[in-house]
């Protein structure tokens, strides 16, 4: 069976993508793209958002701080340890005073990128559009901040992946090991915006 399942890492491809709306919505709805067919009938912009995404994922799934992380939940967790950790990389970006120094800071963030999905709603992959209003109504990328909105983010994961059991689990490891995947996700999102902003130039044809 195919274990494959949508990235929920929200916040860090919205951040990735430096304010700008057509990226964004490339960057968040990615998942919900198969292949490069449907690239070429989407706003330029937009194609790019999605093409950056895949190549975020690739990236982090390679990264030694990702590869370390990992270890800690494959015993229970196999395949799904990845999507595991893209949910706790939300949570140490969102409580990152590098990339949001306040709350307040954000939520202008949150309301931004649910903005740049609106102006692009034309274009949102149809499951995508249907939680879309979920998305907003619960702010949800406001919510990986605190410990409870992780804890959500682990069951919303469970409920949607066909093999994935016993998720508190994970948040037993999250909770056990959270000063050392601190430390993974600082050696991780440093590397990452170097990264995106090498890609993002190439992208362009700068």
């Amino acid at each position: 069976q195919n274990q494959s399942l949508e990235s929920v890492n929200y916040l860090a491809h919205a951040y990735l993508s430096f304010g700008e709306p057509e990226l964004v919505t490339g960057n968040m709805i990615a998942d919900h793209v198969k292949g490069l067919k449907p690239l070429a009938e989407l706003p330029p912009g937009i194609a790019s958002g999605i093409i950056l995404h895949r190549k975020i994922d690739a990236f982090s799934d390679q990264h030694p701080a990702v590869t370390r992380a990992k270890v800690w939940f494959r015993e229970n967790f196999g395949l799904y340890s990845g999507a595991i950790l893209d949910t706790l990389w939300d949570h140490f970006l969102a409580n990152d005073p590098a990339a949001f120094p306040s709350d307040e800071e954000l939520k202008r963030f949150s309301a931004a990128s649910y903005q740049a999905l609106k102006m692009n709603e034309a274009y949102l992959p149809a499951a995508f559009a249907q939680y879309f209003p979920y998305m907003q109504e619960q702010d949800w990328l406001f919510h990986y901040k605190s410990i409870r909105g992780v804890q959500c983010s682990l069951k919303g994961l469970e409920r949607r992946a066909k093999y994935l059991t016993n998720i508190e689990a994970a948040y037993e490891i999250f909770v056990g090991r959270y000063y050392q995947l601190g430390q993974c996700y600082f050696e991780l999102i440093d590397d990452l915006k170097a990264y995106v902003k090498n890609e993002l130039a190439a992208i362009r044809g700068m």
